[in-house]
């Protein structure tokens, strides 16, 4: 089944997560992703890992071409521009400038090819006083003020995923099918830009935007207050969440499986205010409670209620967990060199032009010639 992206041709300069998380999100939809890469290794990220293959460059590669070029050399950047002529969109994510150098940038691009979506990623944006730093995930995560939301400031602790990298893969994505859309109408291509900190802040709209109406920064533990958002660890010592929202019928379930019954008409707990205020308190007595039983026992309890609960699970229990096989999250796809490789797919369904991935990641250089050749034929 043809992919909603099919005959889309997507030329990827791009490295590590953010660049080519968008180029591979835009492969699964069905585009022909060319990902242009150096002779002297490629992609860092295929350094990490084992020899023969390298998970993390897997996770965000499939579904593609490698091309190697070397773009120190005046061959390959007119190899590099022939194949920008013939791309749809174009994906960045160097430093500030480099594109410019090497004579691919959006204005010397676009006069090659007016419909090209020319799209960037940077760490900071392309002006103002920071465009020119270094921009790594967790730089963005801090600097945006996600990770103040993410991890007490008194004892800080960086996170175990990418967040900003993959948010900004996301962004760019979002904007390279906005602009492929407005082309169908206009015929002409556009510029896209986005960056670590603007896809990170935008993130944080929903705790900006009560910081802006009440003055008052945000921490981790607002939401949990708000949202009246609980995790306890059971009695034999595995951690579940509880997440009661607003609605009255969770909270009374819950005190009800608790067997605290008396807590409906204890003023602290009186309403999602009064609990917010007495977060604290109603936490520690809950922990107390749920010492007592297995998780597996309380998440039963919690289920038959209908109280908004699950297991807090690592990734070992995530692929064990039926809803999660149900929906066919982790798929085994065949590599040339160690047979299968298993990949987590695209969180996205489509009735009729559904995402797949067709491909494992491509060795480094595996489709020069191809590319190559298909140049030399179109100049012929």
């Amino acid at each position: 089944m043809a992919g909603a992206l099919e005959g889309i041709r997507v030329v990827e300069f791009a490295n590590y997560v953010s660049g080519p998380y968008a180029g591979m999100l835009l492969g699964d939809l069905g585009a022909e992703v060319i990902k242009v890469e150096s002779p002297d290794g490629g992609d860092p990220f295929r350094g990490w890992g084992r020899v023969e293959y390298s998970p993390t460059f897997g996770s965000v590669n499939r579904n593609k071409k490698s091309v190697v070029l070397d773009l120190k050399s005046a061959q390959g950047v007119a190899a590099a521009r022939a194949l920008v002529r013939t791309a749809d969109v174009l994906i960045e994510n160097f430093r500030i400038g480099t594109m410019e150098r090497l004579g691919l940038g959006y204005d010397a691009a676009a006069r090659d090819n007016p419909r090209l979506v020319w799209c960037s990623i940077t760490g900071f944006g392309t002006s103002g006083p920071y465009a020119s730093r270094p921009g790594y995930d967790t730089v963005g995560q801090a600097l945006s003020g996600l990770l103040s939301l993410l991890t007490d400031l008194d004892r800080p602790r960086p996170m175990g995923i990418s967040l900003s990298d993959h948010l900004a893969g996301i962004v760019a994505c979002n904007g390279a099918l906005g602009a492929l859309v407005a082309r169908g109408r206009t015929g002409k291509g556009q510029r896209v830009d986005t960056s670590l900190l603007e896809a990170t802040v935008s993130f944080c709209g929903e705790n900006a935007a009560r910081f802006f109406e009440n003055r008052r920064a945000p921490n981790r533990a607002t939401r949990a207050r708000q949202a009246q958002v609980y995790a306890f660890v059971a009695g034999d010592g595995k951690p579940f969440v509880i997440h009661l929202s607003s609605p009255a019928k969770f909270w009374q379930a819950l005190a009800r499986v608790a067997g605290r019954p008396d807590w409906l008409d204890d003023p602290r707990f009186a309403s999602k205010e009064t609990r917010g205020r007495h977060y604290d308190a109603l936490n520690d007595e809950l922990a107390a409670v749920f010492k007592h039983d297995t998780r597996a026992a309380w998440l039963a309890k919690l289920q038959a209620e209908d109280v908004p609960a699950a297991a807090l699970n690592t990734l070992d229990e995530v692929f064990e967990d039926p809803q999660v096989e149900h929906l066919g999250m982790r798929q085994d796809v065949p590599h040339p060199r160690v047979g299968t490789i298993g990949l987590v797919r695209n969180g996205l369904r489509m009735s009729a032009t559904p995402p797949a991935i067709r491909s494992a990641a491509p060795e480094l250089g595996e489709h020069t010639d191809e590319i190559l050749a298909q140049l030399d034929s179109a100049a012929s």
